[in-house]
């Protein structure tokens, strides 16, 4: 059976704020500065850990999560994302602990995906409070199933050398594993954290000079040489029969994508399987263009809205172009921050803002989250956008709510787990609009991008 090479490593920890993301930001910005290929996955749904990626690496981040897309596309997208051909590191950054996940057999966890992908663990210990005793974490994480190949150990935030030497000889003896790093703790080295996670990079005041002083430390207190060993030391993989991406479609239309400090919140496969399906991609910063572009379909993912509500209400210009769009019959696909920017007003610490009015409703923040994990969605309807009946597996973080009823509007979806918009619905449409708190991934609904299509096409030829 033929095999290809993917050096390969995941960066994991017992548990969330251990310090993965910093190590993972300066091994991507170490090797890449030093012109050594690698690029990078993220497990899990999540964003804002690709946005930095991204930044440290110079290449785009995937994501794999095996509760939204199943075991076998996440194999075929590593695969097909890894082996290049070009002989480059693969670096997997897992989400919260090794073996967190909603399944009690772990397989949905980050040792899960690691087993199915084959690949050895790098763990990032938080031992600042710890001495020996960091054997006793390190060597449950070992032992609880999957079992995944935990192949060294970096003991983050230690207070002093003698600390680390007890960890490290605690660890190599009852573990038998290396340690192979072992990082100061630093105030400078925690990226700063919101409500959803770290903080977006457009958001955070030198952010590069982050990733500069996390490939630095990285850099003088761990063994460069030995963790790089780490990822030719996985085994090659077998990817069977890959499905075949079919040829690109001719350009045929032209879909315009809010994308902006406010606006970030894209799957790149997303925007591929748009391009995929013959439609050209017209960026559009919401909080400066006060016009439209001519475009054919308008997509407004997910970010954070509500730090820019001041500047997208004043944006009146704009405000009337979608307006206008839409009630011309432009197919809207819209997710979460968007479904906020199409609502009436949204109300934040006290203070009113007017938005664009297509959706029927108002919107309020809470201090606590409305939807945070995992959305099981069934299509209870036809629509122009999914079928009667169809599943959709998506996820969902917001803290903003309707404040006014919706009782009355048509929505796609009954909501089997998660929040959505009512607690039990989630998917307002009306014509060509559709807007939802769902995040779908277009690898585990790809007609989710030729529908999108198919009606940019058709607006096209109505108003050519």
């Amino acid at each position: 059976m033929q095999t290809v090479p993917i050096p390969r490593l995941m960066i994991s920890a017992p548990s969330k704020s251990s310090g993965k993301t910093t190590v993972s930001l300066g091994l991507l910005r170490y090797f890449s500065s030093r012109g050594r290929h690698i690029r990078s996955f993220k497990k899990g749904p999540d964003y804002i850990d690709p946005m930095w990626h991204r930044l440290a690496s110079g290449t785009e981040c995937w994501n794999l999560d095996p509760w939204i897309m199943g075991d076998d596309l996440c194999f075929e997208s590593f695969v097909r994302n890894g082996a290049k051909g070009d002989g480059a590191l693969s670096l997997i950054e897992g989400n919260h602990g090794l073996h967190d996940g909603m399944s009690l057999d772990g397989s949905d966890s980050s040792a899960g995906l690691a087993g199915l992908l084959d690949a050895p663990v790098l763990l990032v210990v938080d031992s600042s409070a710890m001495n020996r005793g960091v054997a006793a974490m390190v060597l449950g994480m070992q032992m609880m199933p999957p079992g995944p190949s935990i192949a060294g150990v970096i003991l983050n935030k230690v207070r002093a050398p003698r600390q680390a030497d007890k960890q490290q000889k605690a660890v190599e003896a009852f573990c038998r594993i290396p340690v192979l790093g072992a990082i100061p703790a630093d105030k400078d080295l925690i990226v700063p954290e919101r409500q959803l996670g770290l903080t977006t990079v457009d958001e955070t005041e030198g952010a590069d000079s982050f990733i500069e002083g996390a490939a630095e430390r990285v850099a003088r207190y761990c063994d460069m040489a030995a963790i790089e060993s780490i990822f030719h030391r996985a085994s090659q993989l077998a990817p069977g029969t890959l499905s075949r991406h079919p040829a690109a479609r001719e350009k045929r239309c032209v879909i315009g994508v809010f994308r902006d400090p406010a606006f970030c919140f894209y799957y790149p496969e997303n925007l591929d399987a748009l391009r995929q399906n013959g439609a050209e991609l017209v960026f559009i910063d919401s909080l400066k263009q006060t016009t439209l572009p001519d475009v054919d379909g308008l997509y407004l993912g997910g970010g954070f809205p509500e730090s820019f509500l001041g500047q997208l209400s004043d944006n009146l210009g704009l405000i009337s172009a979608v307006r206008e769009r839409v009630r011309s019959g432009i197919p809207l696909y819209a997710e979460c921050g968007g479904l906020i920017y199409l609502s009436r007003s949204a109300s934040l610490e006290g203070k009113r803002y007017p938005l664009a009015g297509l959706l029927p409703f108002d919107i309020g923040f809470q201090s606590r989250p409305v939807g945070h994990g995992y959305l099981d969605l069934k299509s209870a309807v036809e629509s122009p956008w999914f079928s009667n009946g169809e599943r959709i597996r998506a996820h969902e973080f917001h803290y903003a709510r309707p404040v006014t009823s919706v009782e009355d509007l048509s929505c796609q979806f009954d909501v089997s787990r998660g929040y959505g918009i009512t607690g039990a619905r989630d998917g307002l449409f009306h014509r060509n609009l559709f807007a939802s708190f769902a995040h779908l991934h277009a690898a585990a609904h790809p007609r989710w991008a030729v529908k999108f299509t198919d009606l940019a096409v058709r607006y096209r030829s109505t108003v050519g």
